[in-house]
């Protein structure tokens, strides 16, 4: 049955993979609003209940082993359903083999290191599914949309030349096949929205009383830059979907499919790493006997 679930899990995602070496068009090359044809919104819930449950195996897997470690990049315009996607996709994992990160303005702290030393510092070990809610790739993003961040980073004279994104993609590609090739996977996940669905999902937060906190006068401002994100989108996805670390676009106009895309992507990496929990040795099993007889002795008195 297992088996049978995880071609299911191949089938939904392999449109959704970046073809590693490919020139993408973001809005040319994936639907914002795609679904599956195979997949209907009524089994939604079902089909998120199988995935999670999956996720929740392979965790306690991972957790056993304590030889790979798993890292999840969620990337997305404002409203592109990044905190709902981490609430329902790890709502079955065990909380304490989990982290999540957002990472938000970098602080003088940070600003004082290289650009990756941040991201660095919050991995996740051995054992543990670490969550980046934005990431490392904002420096290839938002840096590149607004380009006077790169003044905040006080570069050396000549790093900001023509050549600096293309020298960045270069630097991630070869971190994140470091972390590879040390037993960390990493899982890319760009949930994509279309310009329509943000505005409407932004006038819900306007609307309803109880979505008020989520709005903020930036996303706004930030919207103005929707082409250019587009743009920076594209070449991301273009010049960082490798074979060890490959991306995947959710389509994110329906949340229901973009959450069991998710689950899928997430589910389909910890198979490929087939995490086993640990076999006892002859002497650990001996011990456990020994504790087990002690145990049942208990119960004569």
């Amino acid at each position: 049955m297992a088996d049978l679930r995880i071609k299911e899990i191949a089938q939904l995602i392999a449109p959704l993979r970046v073809t590693p070496g490919a020139s993408v068009r973001l809005a040319h090359d994936f639907d914002p609003g795609y679904r599956a044809g195979f997949v209907r919104k009524r089994d939604g819930e079902a089909l998120l209940h199988r995935g999670v449950e999956l996720l929740s195996e392979y965790q306690a897997r991972l957790a056993a082993q304590q030889c790979h470690g798993l890292l999840v990049v969620l990337q997305a315009l404002d409203a592109g359903g990044k905190d709902g996607t981490i609430k329902h996709v790890m709502s079955g994992v065990n909380p304490q083999g989990v982290t999540v990160h957002s990472f938000k303005v970098p602080s003088a702290a940070e600003l004082g290191h290289d650009y990756l030393w941040r991201y660095a510092c919050n991995l996740p070990g051995r054992g543990e599914i670490g969550i980046f809610n934005r990431s490392h790739y904002e420096e290839v993003l938002v840096v590149r949309v607004h380009p006077e961040n790169l003044d905040r980073q006080r570069l050396p004279a000549g790093a900001r030349d023509g050549g600096i994104w293309r020298r960045r993609f270069h630097e991630i590609n070869d971190w994140e096949r470091y972390l590879t090739d040390n037993g960390f996977r990493v899982v890319k996940m760009l949930l994509n929205i279309s310009k329509d669905e943000q505005l409407r999902r932004f006038m819900k937060r306007l609307d309803r009383p109880d979505k008020n906190w989520k709005f903020s006068a930036a996303d706004i401002k930030e919207r103005q830059y929707w082409d250019d994100y587009q743009s920076a989108f594209s070449q991301m996805l273009s010049h960082t979907s490798t074979s060890w670390a490959p991306w995947y676009v959710i389509p994110a106009d329906h949340k229901w499919f973009a959450r069991i895309c998710a689950s899928a992507v997430i589910v389909a990496a910890l198979s490929e790493l087939d995490p086993q929990f640990p076999k006892l040795s002859k002497a650990a099993r001996q011990e456990l006997a020994v504790a087990r007889k002690a145990l049942e002795g208990e119960g004569d008195h």
